[in-house]
Order: C-alpha cells, then sequence, then structure tokens
C-alpha cells in the first residue's frame, strides 16, 4: 500500500536524516549579480529562479513538437485531445505508434507534425534515441542525439537541455526572445547577433542557463528607457 511506504521512508529519514540537497539556483544568483549589473537588476525585480526541470523527458520533447509555431492556447488545447486518444492518457511512444495517423490529425496536428512526432516515438521505441542515457550526457552530444529526429532542431534541443535537463550553461543565441530582452536591457539599436551574445555571456559562465531566464523574464516588464 502507499501509506505503508511512506511510512517507511518517513522513519528512514528521522533515523538517518539526509543532508538537503544544494539549491544551484542561490549561486547562480550570487555569480550574476557579481558579473553583471543588469542581470543584478533583474535578479532584483524577479526574485529566485523557478526553473524545473521536467521528468517525463518523452513528454517534454512530444510537447515542444506540438508547440512549434502556434500559440501556447491553442498547443495546450490539442494536447489534451492528443493525450484523450491515448489509452492512459500518458504521452507513451508504443501507444503514440499504434495511433492511426488521421486520428492524429483530428487532434489539431499538422501533417508534418504527425510525421514529427511519429518519428520521435520510433527513435525512442527502436532505442535509437535512449532518452535515459541523455541525462548524464554532455550538451552537445544531446544535441547531436535529439536533431536526428524529424523536427527537433537545435533551438528545440536547447529547451530541451535547460527545460527538461536543467542544464544550468546552455546559451541559446538563435533564440529571439533572449535577443529581444538582451537588445532591451542593453539599450542595443539592433537585435544582437549570435557573436555578441556569446562575448556578452562569457562572465555568465557557468550559469547563462539561468541569466537567460532573467532575461526572458524581463520581456514582461514592458518597455525600458532607451527602448528601441
Amino acid at each position: 500500500m502507499p501509506e505503508t511506504g511512506d511510512e517507511r521512508r518517513t522513519t528512514a529519514d528521522s533515523s538517518n536524516p539526509q543532508p538537503p540537497t544544494p539549491n544551484p539556483f542561490l549561486g547562480a544568483a550570487a555569480h550574476l549579480r557579481a558579473a553583471d549589473p543588469v542581470l543584478a537588476g533583474l535578479i532584483t525585480a524577479h526574485g529566485a529562479c523557478t526553473l524545473t526541470p521536467e521528468p517525463d523527458l518523452f513528454a517534454a520533447l512530444a510537447d515542444s513538437i506540438i508547440s512549434q509555431q502556434i500559440s501556447v492556447k491553442a498547443a495546450d488545447a490539442i494536447l489534451r485531445r492528443f493525450r484523450a486518444l491515448l489509452p492512459t492518457g500518458a504521452l507513451d511512444p508504443a501507444a503514440i505508434l499504434a495511433l492511426p495517423e488521421a486520428s492524429i490529425r483530428a487532434a489539431g496536428l499538422s501533417g508534418a507534425k504527425v510525421v514529427y512526432i511519429r518519428d520521435l516515438a520510433a527513435h525512442v521505441v527502436d532505442g535509437r534515441l535512449d532518452l535515459g542515457a541523455l541525462a548524464t550526457a554532455p550538451d552537445d552530444a544531446v544535441i547531436t542525439a535529439l536533431t536526428a529526429v524529424k523536427g527537433i532542431g537545435r533551438w528545440t534541443a536547447e529547451m530541451f537541455l535547460i527545460f527538461a535537463l536543467g542544464r544550468l550553461d546552455v546559451l541559446p543565441v538563435g533564440d529571439l526572445g533572449l535577443r529581444r530582452a538582451v537588445q532591451r536591457r542593453y539599450a542595443l539599436p539592433d537585435l544582437p547577433t549570435p557573436a555578441f551574445l556569446i562575448t556578452l555571456a562569457t562572465p555568465w559562465r557557468p550559469y547563462r542557463s539561468v541569466a537567460t531566464w532573467y532575461l526572458w523574464r524581463s520581456l514582461a516588464e514592458g518597455p525600458v528607457i532607451g527602448d528601441r
């Protein structure tokens, strides 16, 4: 019974307490405050970083495919309909491959996205993509493995590194939101180039994902002095 398991875990914890897991964002905030006055202001404005890794790696990738180039509201509606087609409602690769393509299309996925999500499921089922191994693989290896799947490019792989695997030092130089935020916060006349972002972000290492998160958050603040 679940209750019995909880009781065992509580007893074990009380007799052999474990040290608390260090919060990586505390060190990140201190580092970024010291490294960059613009980020120091954003950290003060937005408080603690709340990035939380997504434990269901397949669902994270499937959701990213469904969400490509459509609004959040539309993606949520399609995802609900898609989940309703599956026996347990879970995004299971084998169950997805068992669905007729027409049923997936009827849930609202475009023809291209049907191909992409089935290719992702096939990669997982036949072992070409070992999601479990990605947790400990270097960032470049994760990107290489994911971009072998149809419909997954470098940007999607970088978002997976940040939001699913919780990698702290990813700089998605092709992300339009990051580029817009940097243009605003650093009062640039034009959107920054990838080369500019790499140079700007050098002092942010090894917490470039966290810096990127704060810059994304800053877009909700509206115009700032010197906005173009």
